[in-house]
């Protein structure tokens, strides 16, 4: 059980590219660029039917929004030096608004994402009696 849970919206830097397991699993992996004023890139990975969902929906350019579990990898670059990058391992993911079209999809995550409304939150101010601590 991995305690790594992120969530992370930025725009698809490379395209997703789809490959297959030696025992025939989609694996669907893209490139997101997760900041606004320099590239700092996330490697995303989905699997199974979520894989198929983000190849047919997802290009790059688009922004999105990734739920997943947070890891590290070790790739060789062309000089055959090593680097570290981080990944996120797909749960869900979400094409915002803006984004040629909205899609929303989700492989087997072992929690539910919980959208709030504008209109589940009140203005009104806790009283100190309403703390309970």
């Amino acid at each position: 059980m991995s305690l790594a849970k992120a969530v992370i919206s930025g725009t698809v830097y490379r395209a997703p590219e789809k490959r297959f397991t030696s025992n025939n699993v989609p694996i669907s992996a893209f490139a997101m660029n997760i900041s606004d004023n320099e590239e700092t890139l996330v490697r995303v990975i989905a699997k199974g039917n979520l894989a198929q969902t983000v190849e047919e929906s997802i290009s790059k350019g688009d922004r999105v929004v990734v739920e997943g579990r947070l890891q590290n990898n070790t790739v060789k670059n062309e000089d055959g030096s090593e680097r570290r990058i981080v990944e996120i391992d797909a749960y869900t993911f979400e094409k915002l608004m803006g984004s040629s079209s909205s899609t929303s999809a989700s492989s087997k995550s072992p929690d539910t994402l919980v959208q709030f409304g504008q209109d589940d939150f009140s203005d009104d101010l806790i009283g100190e009696d309403e703390i309970p601590f």
